[in-house]
């Protein structure tokens, strides 16, 4: 059962964003909102297996990678939530929509890109404590602890204005191709994960 349901968060992982890399393809916002959500469930699910399954010198490593995907959990659901509730369906004036407004590049986009920095830390803490025993293992573990690398931009980057900058300038077209690249880089972990959940238990 834990392999299974850490298997099925890695699909729900793979799946998730790829169809948010679609959505942000053909413009449609409103649906890579809401496979956001489902993201840091999957994430979670897949997280939590490898903290099952690491060894015990491996566990504050694991330990802490848990930790900081609830972390990322949570910004991520406040986020958007409030674009497919607050933000889409509530009269709100233009100062607020500056703040709310994830494409708006306000507050709510910097707590997005600082989920997605806890994100990547957790990737990391989570790669170091992966037992790598194939090679698909090892491209896992090395792609989960650099994906890591990731957490310097989110947590920087927004205190310099750059990211607001591409959201707001060309049409946000900076920005989108900077998702479609963390996209097209977590894609493999989301099936390296789901192959190695469905290895038979070693």
């Amino acid at each position: 059962m834990n392999r299974l349901i850490s298997k099925i968060g890695a699909a729900i992982v793979t799946l998730t964003v790829f169809l948010f890399a679609m959505f942000m393809i053909v413009d449609f916002p409103f649906s890579s909102y809401l496979v956001c959500m489902f993201l840091p469930i999957g994430y979670i699910m897949m997280a939590a297996g490898f903290h099952h399954e690491s060894a015990e010198e491996q566990r504050v490593s694991a330990n802490i990678g848990m930790i900081f995907s609830a972390i990322y959990a949570v910004l991520i659901f406040l986020v958007y939530f409030a674009q497919t509730t607050t933000v889409r369906l509530e009269d709100i004036n233009e100062q607020a929509i500056k703040i709310l407004d994830y494409q708006r590049g306000g507050l709510l986009f910097n707590y997005d890109l600082l989920g997605y920095g806890m994100m990547a830390l957790s990737t990391f803490f989570i790669g170091l404590s992966i037992k790598a025993e194939s090679k698909s293992d090892k491209w896992l573990k090395y792609l989960m602890m650099i994906h890591g690398v990731f957490f310097i931009s989110c947590f920087i980057m927004p205190m310099t204005g750059v990211f607001t900058s591409m959201a707001n300038g060309d049409n946000g077209s900076g920005g989108t191709i900077a998702l479609l690249f963390w996209c097209a880089y977590f894609i493999p972990i989301g099936i390296l994960s789901y192959k190695h959940f469905g290895k038979e238990k070693r």
